[in-house]
């Protein structure tokens, strides 16, 4: 154990249990200054729920390091500046991070980790917000496989790297700055009360029970939205109150069902790889040809779909939870993307940007992964001519229409699937459920079969 002060800067990583980065703080230190710094680059473009949510995590953060007689120091600011002058204040001689992918994330580090090494002082990250570290998991030739099923086989047979040990370095207890207050409540999905509605990693602890008690049907149940079939973890995961390799180990793969649910950490993984060998997919789609698409400039498309006013009301179903509670069942996800990047022909980037401003689990390597697969225009993309037809997915994923009654109440009074598609219910059932097309609810602003049709021939185009 050194005799210096270090320093445990946490990020997306809000926890103490199963925390390679304060482990190896606690264990190579006898006292650790635990450090959060509210950066305005990440908080000022998040949403009002996503930063609730971020701000009741670190704050839980806090009662724990009380717990072990320390607090967690917050400052305000410029991490690039704030983290070597805290650094130097306090006469450090090392910073434990866990590192991050985003390019965002790998431009600050490479600036702090320059300042401290100015400085004389340790740069120590971990790899703690994935299964495997990046680099880990490769093909035979050596490189990172493009397409998701081979990867998935090597993911599973390689043995985790050994994570540090904590150790018995004691917390400081200089709370630093205020933490800003948080613009609305805590954040957790309706179906989650008592303890799993808590914050930070103890409320993570009592939502992954809740996910590993239906884990066993999550193959069955994962796809329908009028149903809790998914873990509903990705918060927890997307702000590290929970450890991947933790809910890899507490659900195990003794069924289907867990064995399916594990297997969501290896996309997880994946995107994150993917991400940090290709910073540029952010932008870019990785597929060179698909930069060619003749996307549209349709403003008030845009407008109707980011509000939930389509006319299709699975799509609208799912922009509303989105705006109302930050978050979206995937199944919904795909589909509104879907609608978005092909019946419209808008680019992938403006759904993105959206989601990711909106999601309270809102993860850039996640997001961007799962847009250019819908758009068919990343790695082990969907083909560019499977478009979702939101009424047959409707059918088929919410065949009672409860999900879709739930977020567009106007239309509850109709009965059975036609909820689904109130344009083809008869005058005299829709005024006798009180729906006004074009009036209380609107008239669809796209035809799928010709919208569909519009959006081959212009990926069509770009191929050549």
């Amino acid at each position: 154990m050194s005799g210096g002060l270090g320093i445990a800067w946490f990020r997306r990583d809000l926890r103490l249990d199963d925390n390679p980065a304060w482990a190896a703080a606690t264990a190579e230190h006898e006292r650790v200054l635990p450090l959060f710094v509210v950066d305005p680059a990440l908080t000022g473009p998040a949403g009002a729920l996503r930063a609730a949510r971020l701000l009741g995590d670190v704050a839980a953060l806090d009662q724990r390091l009380a717990e072990h007689g320390g607090r967690l120091c917050v400052r305000v600011g410029d991490p690039r500046v704030v983290v070597p002058a805290e650094a130097a204040a306090r006469r450090a001689v090392a910073v434990h991070v866990n590192a991050d992918v985003t390019p965002y994330a790998a431009g600050r580090d490479g600036a702090v980790r320059r300042a401290l090494a100015d400085a004389g002082v340790a740069w120590r990250p971990q790899w703690g917000t994935v299964v495997h570290a990046p680099g880990r998991v490769r093909t035979t030739s050596g490189a990172l496989s493009q397409v998701f099923t081979p990867f998935h086989r090597v993911w599973a047979r390689t043995p985790w790297e050994d994570w540090p040990e904590p150790g018995d370095g004691a917390p400081l207890a200089d709370p630093g700055d205020h933490l800003p207050a948080a613009a609305a409540s805590y954040p957790t999905l309706a179906d989650q009360d008592g303890p799993a509605a808590d914050p930070g990693e103890l409320g993570a602890a009592a939502r992954l029970a809740l996910a590993a008690e239906r884990a066993d049907r999550y193959d069955d149940e994962r796809d329908r939205p009028d149903l809790v079939g998914t873990s509903e973890l990705s918060a927890d995961l997307r702000f590290g109150t929970l450890s991947p390799r933790t809910v890899a180990e507490v659900v195990g793969e003794a069924t289907p069902g867990r064995a399916a649910l594990v297997r969501q950490l290896a996309w997880r993984d994946w995107y994150a790889h993917l991400l940090h060998a290709r910073p540029e997919l952010v932008e870019r789609p990785m597929k060179p040809a698909y930069a060619a698409i003749a996307w549209r400039d349709d403003p008030a498309g845009v407008a109707a779909w980011k509000a939930g006013r389509t006319g299709y009301p699975l799509v609208d179903a799912g922009m509303r939870q989105l705006l109302a509670t930050g978050w979206m069942h995937n199944r919904v996800r795909m589909v509104t993307a879907s609608f978005l990047v092909k019946n419209l022909l808008v680019d992938w980037r403006v759904g993105e940007r959206w989601f990711r401003h909106h999601l309270v689990d809102g993860d850039v390597p996640q997001n961007v992964g799962n847009w250019q697969w819908v758009a068919g225009t990343g790695p082990d993309a969907s083909p560019y001519n499977r478009v979702f037809n939101p009424v047959l997915q409707a059918q088929r994923f919410d065949p009672h229409g409860d999900y879709v009654r739930t977020w567009v109440p106007e239309l509850s009074g109709l009965a059975g699937p036609t909820v689904h598609e109130p344009w083809a219910a008869g005058p005299l059932e829709l005024a006798a459920a009180g729906v006004v097309l074009g009036g209380t609810y609107p008239e669809r602003i796209v035809e799928l079969a010709g919208s569909r049709a519009r959006a081959l021939a212009a990926y069509a185009a770009a191929r050549g």
